[in-house]
C-alpha cells in the first residue's frame, strides 16, 4: 500500500504509541505480531473530533484488552486476549492525528503539620545624634567636598549596618523647614532644608527622636514643618506632635510579627527652650516630671511585645552619671520598658543592666560636628522561638551588640582595626561602673555581683 507523508506519519505514530500501552515484560514489540500477556490496562480517554480531519476516536482498552484506533476510514488497530496483534485498514484520509496525552493519576499528597513553634530571627538598631542643618560643620564637610553623598560624611560599612537592621531609629537634633527665625538667646540653632530628610532612607533609618533640645530651634511653625516633612517621607518619628496626645504617645511598628513601642521624652534643658506640647499647641514631651512618661511606657507594655524608652538627658561632655538619669531608667524599667537608650551628652556614657533589662545612657554623637568623639551604631538581636499561635517576646533577653567607631573632620568612621575596636570596647567598660564586659564579637555581658 502506498500512504502519502500524512498517511506515513499517522502509521508511525501508531506503531509508536501501542507499545506504550503494554506493560514491560509483555513480550515482542506490535511488529512482530505477538504479546506474551493477554491483559493490556486502559491508558487513554476518547476523544473525538469534527469533520476538521481529526480523529473522530481513540478508544482505550477495556477489561478484554480491546484498543482500537477509528475514523470515518475504519482505521484499526488491536490487541486482544490470544496476544495476537491484527491490523485492518483501507485508505487513511489526508490529515494529521491528534495524540492525546497519558492520563495522570495524581500522587496522594502527605498531609501538611503546621509546626506550633515559630523561629525569629531580627534586629532593631540605634545611633546617636545626627545632624543636617545647611549652615553647621557636617552639611558644610560635604559642601567643600564638592558631594551629596552621605556616605562622604559617614562610613560605608556603617551604613550597610544600619541598613541591615529590621528597625533602625537615630536622634534627628534639627528642624527640617525653611521659616522661622532662631530662637532668641539660644546659643545654637539648626535648621535643614526639607530636602535632606532623603539622608534618611540612604541611611536606612525607620524611626526618629524629636524629644530633643534642638527640634524647636526656630519656632513653632519649623517643628510643624518638621514634623510634615517626616510624614511625607514616611518616617515616623517619636517624643514630640502637634499636641500632647500626639508628643507624648507610644509609636508602635512591627517586624517580624511583633510589635515594638518607642516612647521618647526630654529632659535636657535646664532652661527650657523647647517647650512641652499642650491640648493646643505643639511641642515634645518633657520627662523633667516623669508622670506622663510612666503613663505611656504602661500603656506601651500594654500593647506590645517589647518597649524602647530614649530619654534626652544628662551632662553635656560629661561620662558622670545624673542621679536622675539612674533614678529614671529604674522607674522606667519598673513601668514596662525592655530597654533605655539615652542621648544628649554628645559623648558615650556608660551602659548597665538593671532587673536583667539593658541602659545605655548616652549613644553618644553619630554625626553631628567635627570633634574626635568616639560614638557606637547599638543592635538589640533576637532569636529564639515562640508559639505559633500566641507569640510573645515575654522572658526574652535580646543580645546587645555594638559597632565602635569614631567621628573625626566632620567624618565617622566604624573602627578599622582590632586595636581601634579595642580601644573603644575597652573605654566603655571603664566608663560604665556597674559591671559590663564586652567580648571578642562586640556582644555586651552583664557581670553579675
Amino acid at each position: 500500500m502506498i500512504f502519502s507523508k500524512r498517511k506515513r506519519f499517522l502509521y508511525s505514530l501508531i506503531i509508536v504509541i501501542l507499545p506504550c500501552m503494554i506493560p514491560a515484560g509483555c513480550g515482542k514489540s506490535p511488529l512482530s505480531g505477538t504479546l506474551s500477556g493477554s491483559t493490556v490496562e486502559p491508558v487513554y480517554s476518547v476523544i473525538s473530533s469534527s469533520a476538521s480531519g481529526t480523529p473522530d476516536s481513540l478508544s482505550a482498552s477495556d477489561s478484554t484488552g480491546s484498543t482500537s484506533v477509528s475514523d470515518s476510514s475504519e482505521v484499526s488497530v488491536s490487541v486482544s486476549s490470544d496476544s495476537t496483534v491484527q491490523t485492518a485498514s483501507s485508505e487513511i484520509p489526508e490529515t494529521d492525528k491528534a495524540v492525546p496525552a497519558p492520563t495522570v493519576r495524581p500522587a496522594l499528597e502527605a498531609e501538611q503539620v503546621e509546626d506550633p513553634e515559630l523561629s525569629y530571627d531580627f534586629s532593631l538598631g540605634f545611633a546617636g545624634d545626627i545632624n543636617f542643618a545647611d549652615d553647621y560643620i557636617p552639611m558644610g564637610y560635604l559642601a567643600a567636598v564638592g558631594s551629596e553623598d552621605i556616605s562622604d560624611g559617614i562610613d560605608q560599612e556603617y551604613i550597610d549596618i544600619m541598613k541591615g537592621m529590621d528597625l533602625m531609629w537615630i536622634n534627628n537634633e534639627f528642624t527640617y523647614s525653611d521659616r522661622g527665625e532662631p530662637l532668641p538667646g539660644k546659643a545654637f540653632t539648626f535648621r535643614s532644608s526639607p530636602s535632606h530628610v532623603s539622608y534618611l532612607s540612604d541611611l536606612g533609618v525607620d524611626i526618629v527622636g524629636l524629644a530633643n533640645n534642638h527640634s524647636y530651634d526656630y519656632g513653632e511653625v519649623s517643628l510643624l514643618d518638621t514634623l510634615d516633612t517626616l510624614k511625607k517621607a514616611g518616617i515616623p518619628y517619636v517624643g514630640a506632635g502637634r499636641n500632647i496626645e500626639e508628643a507624648a504617645s507610644p509609636v508602635y511598628l512591627e517586624t517580624n510579627g511583633f510589635t515594638i513601642a518607642y516612647v521618647a521624652a526630654s529632659c535636657a534643658e535646664q532652661y527650657i527652650y523647647t517647650p512641652e506640647a499642650t491640648e493646643s499647641a505643639p511641642g515634645i514631651l518633657l520627662c523633667v516630671d516623669d508622670t506622663r512618661i510612666l503613663k505611656s511606657i504602661r500603656t506601651a507594655a500594654e500593647n506590645a511585645d517589647y518597649v524602647i524608652v530614649l530619654p534626652h538627658w544628662g551632662t553635656e561632655q560629661s561620662t558622670w552619671l545624673q542621679d536622675k538619669q539612674r533614678d529614671s531608667a529604674r522607674a522606667y524599667i519598673d513601668a514596662g520598658a525592655d530597654a533605655v537608650i539615652g542621648a544628649h551628652p554628645h559623648i558615650l556614657q556608660g551602659i548597665e543592666y538593671y532587673n536583667g533589662k539593658p541602659i545605655l545612657y548616652s549613644l553618644g554623637n553619630f554625626w553631628f560636628d567635627n570633634y574626635d568623639i568616639d560614638t557606637i551604631v547599638a543592635e538589640l538581636h533576637f532569636s529564639g522561638t515562640t508559639m505559633r499561635d500566641d507569640p510573645s517576646l515575654e522572658g526574652t533577653t535580646p543580645e546587645l551588640i555594638v559597632y565602635p567607631g569614631t567621628q573625626t573632620g566632620s567624618h565617622t568612621y566604624i573602627a578599622a582595626s582590632e586595636s581601634w575596636e579595642d580601644r573603644i570596647l575597652r573605654y566603655i567598660e571603664t566608663i560604665s561602673q556597674y559591671g559590663i564586659q564586652i567580648d571578642e564579637n562586640r556582644v555586651v555581658h552583664e557581670i553579675s555581683g
